[in-house]
């Protein structure tokens, strides 16, 4: 029997229950009747229960949904999803620059798009994987603390057996299997992001980007909000209403992995590419997962224009500030992005930082949340000081959703070193400047060809190129 991932009912309310006590509802009384029809948890890791649900018991979970969906939030005037509101909330909201900001050249979006790449890369094969496991797999082949790609070679068997790789990533994201980088949503969503750029400029609308994926975004290559806001449009349900219809995934990560194409695109001008990731983002999110997408963008929009020092150590810290000035200051991501900066300021060693993260937040959420993991992206990256090896690394060791945070922390502290050739070698040869993908005609693309069409876009768009299919 096919079980549908990420869209049964009876799954889905657990996720819900967990996400109303983390913003600010208190869904007690309908758990305890879930419970008492003898409803399930939510699967800890799989996006499907192993066995299906009575009809009486998924009937009742649309319903509860529906319910939960009702019960006021008192964090709401905090966390508020609205552009305008967020704006009067953030104090230090960035001006727009007085002079058009010169994009970069060709070369430092080829160094994001391949440390993107990379990032992702690193993190596949121990995605879903817990912290310990992804720890012993490591040290089983002397690669602790990480410095380069996982391999199976001079893995014992009976650790394998105990924690195998992510099944769908092993046979393309090892060392000994890399060939070309393997298609991910981490580097789909860029690609469509693209297209979305090319075909309505700047000012396109979150129904823009909803028709472009009902074009151009196979259903089966989407997961957890966005899978649920593909469904939601086939309903018939508009935008923003697809962010919150029956969608407990409406915080986790999936709007943040959507933000690189809008910090690229307006470089110095943290205050645009924010306000693009917010109409990006509320197809499918809202709340903290708008806020983490916003935060993402505005702090590569600042990493494009950002300069090395003499010793070479990029301007990390005034990029992470500069996305702080973007979301609002009182909202839970804004907490533990702060949080995460000062465990890395605080700690020598970063395996002390990520045990503090975890103790913070694994209780509570979800290892797709989006809080969890943008804290530890933020901490890898200024634990590092943007170096690029250190900050991908360091992402990854830390769990959670390995190959999103690689792809994020990469994208980031790769853009800083404004070129391919300050990527490592050992990291960059593998990939063969070779993308693979199902989205329209990118499948075999180079990292290169990217570039230049991203530098395209980074220039002010007239009416006829944004017109441009």
């Amino acid at each position: 029997m096919l079980r549908l991932t990420w869209v049964q009912p009876e799954d889905l309310l657990g996720h819900e229950l967990r996400q109303a006590a983390l913003d600010g509802r208190e869904p007690s009384r309908i758990a305890e009747r879930w419970k008492a029809a003898g409803g399930g948890e939510a699967p800890l890791r799989a996006g499907a229960s192993t066995e299906p649900a009575s009809r009486y018991l998924r009937t009742l979970a649309e319903d509860l949904l529906d319910e939960l969906a009702d019960l006021p939030s008192r964090l709401k005037d905090d966390e508020p999803t609205d552009l305008e509101k967020i704006k009067s909330l953030c104090p230090n909201w960035p001006s727009a620059p007085g002079t058009a900001t010169a994009p970069p050249t060709a070369a430092p979006y080829e160094a994001a798009w391949l440390g993107r790449a990379i990032g992702c890369l690193l993190g596949k094969p121990v995605e879903k994987l817990p912290l310990e496991a992804i720890r012993r797999l490591a040290n089983s082949t002397g690669n602790w603390p990480l410095t380069t790609y996982f391999t199976a070679r001079g893995v014992p068997q009976d650790l394998l057996a105990a924690h195998p790789w992510n099944r769908r990533s092993a046979l393309t994201s090892l060392a000994e299997n890399i060939d070309g980088m393997p298609e991910d949503d981490d580097l789909n969503y860029p690609l469509l992001n693209l297209l979305l750029l090319r075909r309505h400029g700047r000012t396109f609308t979150t129904t823009d980007v909803a028709r472009l994926w009902l074009d151009e975004l196979p259903p089966g290559r989407t997961f957890t909000a966005e899978r649920i806001a593909h469904r939601n449009l086939l309903l018939g349900i508009e935008p923003p209403h697809t962010a919150r219809h029956r969608n407990p995934f409406r915080e986790w990560i999936g709007a943040l992995i959507r933000a690189d194409v809008h910090g690229w695109t307006n470089p110095g001008d943290p205050a645009a590419a924010a306000e693009q990731a917010h109409r990006d983002a509320t197809l499918t999110h809202t709340a903290n997962g708008v806020y983490a997408a916003m935060f993402t963008a505005a702090v590569i929009a600042q990493a494009a224009t950002a300069t090395a020092t003499a010793t070479g150590t990029p301007g990390i810290h005034t990029c992470l500030r500069t996305g702080l000035t973007v979301i609002p200051p009182n909202s839970r991501l804004a907490r533990a992005v702060q949080h995460a900066i000062q465990l890395a300021d605080v700690h020598e060693d970063f395996d002390t930082v990520v045990d503090e993260l975890h103790a913070t937040h694994a209780h509570a959420h979800h290892w797709v949340h989006a809080i969890p993991n943008t804290a530890l992206i933020t901490a890898a990256l200024t634990h590092a000081k943007g170096d690029f090896t250190g900050s991908i690394c360091r992402a990854v060791s830390g769990g959670w959703d390995t190959d999103s945070n690689g792809a994020t922390a990469g994208s980031i502290a790769a853009l800083l070193t404004g070129a391919p050739a300050a990527l490592p070698d050992r990291w960059t040869a593998p990939l063969k400047n070779r993308l693979a993908t199902s989205v329209a005609d990118f499948n075999g693309t180079g990292f290169d060809a990217l570039a230049e069409l991203t530098h395209e876009l980074a220039h002010p768009l007239s009416p006829l190129e944004a017109t441009r299919p």
